[in-house]
C-alpha cells in the first residue's frame, strides 16, 4: 500500500472511493484483481494510454512480486502476448508468439488460474467491472455490494496499462480504461463459433475442425477434441481454457467449435473471453 501512493493520488479519492479501496486491497490483495484509480503525475502518459489514470494490481506471484522488489518496486509492462491474440498460460507459448523479438523470458511456470485479472472501476459512483476475470462478480459483491457488468463493453479503443502488471497497448487505437474491452479479443487464429451449452455434442464432426468442450460430451473425445473439465468444474475449466485454445490453435484447423460454460463465478469470464474469440 505504500507503493500505491507514489502512483496513485489517493488525496484525490472521496470518501466512499476511499472505503472501497480499503476493503478490496484488504481482502483481494495480492491477487487477480485490478483497479481504475486517478494516477500521480509521475506515472508516465506512454504508460496509461494517455489516460489521467491507471489500472493497478498487486500480484500473488512469487516470480512476479520479486521482479518488482528488484525494480523500483513499480513495474509498467504489456502482456507477454501480440495484441488481441490469446493470452499465454506457459513459457512455450509466450515463445511461440513473440519469438526473436524479445531478448529473454522469466519462467515463472505454468499459470495457476489461467484467466487474466478482473479490472474493477471503483473511481465513481457506481462500481463497474470492465473485465471479468479471477475475481468473480459473486465474490466482490458480496464484500462492497451490487457491481455494473454488461457483456457488451465499448469496442472502440486500446487500453490502460496495469501497474505493476500487464495489458496490451495498441497505438492505433484510442485509449480504454481497461484491457479486454474490444469486440474482438483474445482470440486464436483459427477461426472460432461459439454455440450454447450442451449443444456442440449433437453437432456432426466434420474433418479439420475442433471442438472446446465444457465438460465430458458423454463419448471419448477425438484427437481434435478439448474437454475444459470432466467433471465440469469452472476452477478447472479456467485453469485449462487458454491452454487448450492454444493447443487447438497449433493443429492447423479450418474452424474451433466452443460451447459456453455456466454463466456463474469464473464462468463468466471465461464466457466474456469465448465472445470475443468468436466469430458470432
Amino acid at each position: 500500500m505504500e507503493a500505491l501512493s507514489r502512483i496513485v493520488d489517493t488525496a484525490a479519492l472521496e470518501g466512499a472511493v476511499r472505503e472501497r479501496l480499503s476493503m478490496l486491497s484488504e481482502r483481494f490483495w495480492p491477487g487477480p484483481l485490478t483497479l481504475i484509480l486517478p494516477k500521480r503525475p509521475v506515472v508516465p502518459d506512454l504508460a496509461t494510454a494517455g489516460l489521467a489514470s491507471a489500472a493497478v494490481r498487486f500480484p500473488s506471484h512469487p516470480v512476479a512480486q520479486k521482479l518488482i522488489c528488484l525494480s523500483s518496486g513499480v513495474v509498467a509492462a504489456p502482456s507477454a502476448n501480440p495484441f488481441g491474440c490469446l493470452s499465454p498460460t506457459r513459457v512455450e507459448h509466450v515463445k511461440s508468439q513473440l519469438g526473436e523479438r524479445i531478448d529473454f523470458i522469466i519462467d515463472g511456470g505454468k499459470t495457476l488460474l489461467g484467466l487474466e485479472s478482473t479490472v474493477l472501476d471503483i473511481s465513481g459512483d457506481q462500481v463497474r467491472i470492465l473485465r471479468p476475470g479471477g475475481i468473480p462478480r459473486e465474490a466482490i459483491e458480496a464484500l462492497i455490494g451490487k457491481v455494473e457488468f454488461s457483456a457488451e463493453s465499448p469496442v472502440s479503443g486500446g487500453t490502460s496499462a496495469e501497474t505493476p502488471v500487464s495489458s496490451g497497448l495498441s497505438p492505433q487505437l484510442s485509449p480504454q480504461l481497461s484491457p479486454g474491452q474490444l469486440k474482438n479479443h483474445y482470440a486464436p487464429r483459427t477461426p472460432l463459433i461459439l454455440c450454447p451449452l450442451g449443444e456442440l455434442a449433437s453437432k456432426s464432426d466434420s474433418p479439420n475442425e475442433g471442438r472446446l468442450y465444457f465438460s465430458s460430451p458423454g463419448n471419448a473425445p477425438g484427437p481434435r477434441a478439448r474437454v475444459l473439465s470432466e467433471t465440469g468444474n469452472l476452477c478447472e475449466a479456467a485453469a485449462n481454457f487458454f491452454d487448450m485454445l492454444h493447443e487447438l490453435d497449433s493443429l492447423g484447423l479450418d474452424l474451433i467449435w466452443a460451447e459456453e460454460v455456466p454463466g456463474s463465478g469464473l464462468g463468466e469470464a471465461i464466457n466474456d473471453r469465448l465472445r470475443r474469440a468468436s466469430l458470432r
